[in-house]
């Protein structure tokens, strides 16, 4: 038997990048056209906080909600489990981060109402959430294969990472770390399988990072 110094993260692969992306066109093939919905979802997010409508925070805090209970259970239960088993451990921090966004919605812990220099980079987190989509032809990929916003883990994460930055509050120590969690994941699972699309999540979740601390830095006042 091998040493265990041996194995590299390759070794405990359980899929190759084809299967991988494979799950992802049966996944939209499957749930076609329920992406126009939760791109346009991801639009009025966007319309809401730009236009600072009253209440706000509750509807976001319900989309986002409901999306990542879909996503959990959808994609990661019902899809990725088939060849990843750890996912069946990860989908019930799915539903729990949407039952959280839902709570800070409703008591207004999701109020995008700052308009200083990071709130405005959320928002461009919340924007390259919404094109990942376009990641699939720029790699190489058919567009079946493309991850979109409510549909797929990571521009889900991307996307809500941006607004937790746009709208601070008592609750980002509880909203943000599953989302981290989950970029920083699927970012090395990319990795182990040699795609370049790794940098992504990684990057996503370090600027991610680096805005929420900048947020708390003395310097960092509302516009």
């Amino acid at each position: 038997m091998s040493e265990w110094w041996t194995y590299r993260l390759e070794s405990f692969l359980l899929f190759s990048p084809r299967v991988y992306w494979r799950m992802f066109e049966l996944h939209n093939a499957a749930l076609w056209p329920l992406q126009l919905a939760t791109l346009a979802s991801g639009v009025v997010i966007v319309l809401l906080v730009l236009r600072r409508a009253p209440g706000h925070g509750t509807w976001i805090g319900l989309i986002l909600g409901v999306l990542w209970a879909c996503v959990g259970w959808s994609f990661l239960w019902n899809r990725y489990a088939g060849i990843n088993w750890a996912a069946l451990y990860v989908a019930p921090a799915f539903g729990l981060q949407g039952l959280l966004l839902a709570a800070a919605g409703a008591s207004g812990g999701l109020a995008c109402d700052r308009r200083d220099v990071t709130g405005r980079l959320g928002l461009l987190l919340v924007a390259s959430g919404l094109a990942y989509p376009l990641l699939a032809p720029l790699l190489g990929r058919p567009w079946i294969s493309a991850e979109v916003f409510g549909v797929a883990p990571d521009p889900t994460a991307i996307a809500t990472l941006g607004l937790l930055v746009a709208a601070g509050g008592r609750w980002q120590p509880l909203l943000c770390p599953i989302p981290l969690s989950w970029l920083l994941l699927s970012g090395l699972t990319l990795r182990t399988m040699g795609e370049g699309q790794a940098l992504v999540p990684l990057a996503a979740a370090g600027t991610a990072v680096a805005l929420l601390i900048l947020r708390r830095a003395p310097s960092s006042t509302p516009a």
